[in-house]
């Protein structure tokens, strides 16, 4: 929930700009109230668009909520659900993102599956145990290695500055891939205090196949170094 219109499209001009010629996928996902005028920015670009969360349920009289439908129409072609901060501020639960998803697959949304454990979960021995529990209680009938990616990112590692070992970044990683074999081979991004700095040593581990940028993202500069780093 940052910035206003005129940032909103300088950001997403800046990076439709910088962007050209990188060959990997590139998503921004801007605040609702942005994705027209960030979705005419990217316009001829190779930059796709993206919402931030989506409702469990169709249109109707539900105030305040963005259906998958509406998302899709403004140019979406992805949603980020499950983000830890969703998950602590607005308590939502697996269940509920699942319902998202569900809503969101209908759609031909592409799915950004957020999972990660808390700081005191991993200190208590308990952070497979709840990325496992988050994904496989997530994913729907319809969830494929085509529409759906996941993110995994350690909630004590977004917006405070620290970042998770390599260690631990390529141990959770492989455990996530396995987790999901039966299902396919999915790529796993890794979100949490991503920046310029770390950028090439945390994308060049094992089954870590992207990024998720949080703070970074606020800066071309930044951005278009870490996607660069891929």
């Amino acid at each position: 929930m940052f910035g206003d219109k005129v940032s909103a499209l300088s950001l997403a001009t800046g990076i439709a700009k910088r962007a050209h010629g990188l060959k990997h996928d590139i998503l921004v996902c801007p605040p609702f109230v942005y994705l027209s005028a960030v979705s005419d920015a990217l316009h001829k670009s190779n930059v796709m668009l993206g919402g931030q969360d989506c409702a469990q349920t169709e249109q109707g009289a539900f105030t305040g909520d963005i259906a998958a439908s509406q998302l899709k129409d403004m140019g979406c072609s992805y949603v980020i659900l499950g983000h830890s901060e969703r998950r602590q501020y607005h308590k939502e639960s697996d269940a509920l993102v699942k319902a998202k998803s569900e809503k969101a697959l209908a759609q031909n949304l592409k799915v950004i599956l957020c999972v990660g454990e808390t700081e005191a979960q991993r200190e208590a021995g308990q952070a497979e145990e709840v990325v496992k529990a988050q994904l496989l209680n997530a994913v729907t009938t319809e969830t494929t290695i085509v529409n759906t990616v996941i993110a995994y990112e350690p909630v004590w590692a977004i917006g405070t500055g620290k970042t998770a070992s390599l260690k631990d970044i390529e141990q959770m990683h492989v455990f996530i891939k396995e987790t999901l074999a039966s299902y396919g081979d999915f790529r796993i991004l890794y979100g949490g205090s991503v920046k310029p700095e770390n950028a090439k040593d945390i994308l060049s581990l094992p089954f870590v196949d992207g990024a998720l940028i949080g703070g970074a993202s606020l800066k071309v500069e930044s951005f278009i170094s870490i996607a660069e780093a891929v």
